[in-house]
């Protein structure tokens, strides 16, 4: 019998946060449990796919996502912020949003 590695299905305690930022500007996410430095989503906002790597605040990058990142455009998100800047969502969306 196939046995996962371990680490194979672990998830960042801020994906969930991250995923909600996306999806409540109107973006579809795929979490990605691949391994093999595979990054942790795939996100479809405004037409375009882009992976994304969530890492906690002091998170470090392995050396299998490295090299998969030396082949594939990859942005590491640390917060909701950051993913909705990744993706391409603008400032005037996220104020929308907010009621501002």
């Amino acid at each position: 019998m196939n046995r996962m590695p371990s680490a194979l299905g672990r998830r960042d305690k801020n994906e969930p946060e991250i995923i909600h930022a996306i999806e409540a500007v109107g973006g579809k996410v795929l979490p990605l449990v691949i391994g093999g430095g595979v990054p942790d989503l795939l996100v479809l906002y405004d037409g375009v796919l882009r992976l994304l790597e969530v890492k906690t605040e002091h998170g470090q990058l392995n050396a299998k996502q490295i090299k998969f990142m030396t082949e594939w455009p990859v942005s590491v998100v640390r917060t909701p912020s950051q993913a909705l800047d990744s993706v391409g969502v603008e400032l005037d969306e996220r104020c929308r949003l907010a009621g501002l």
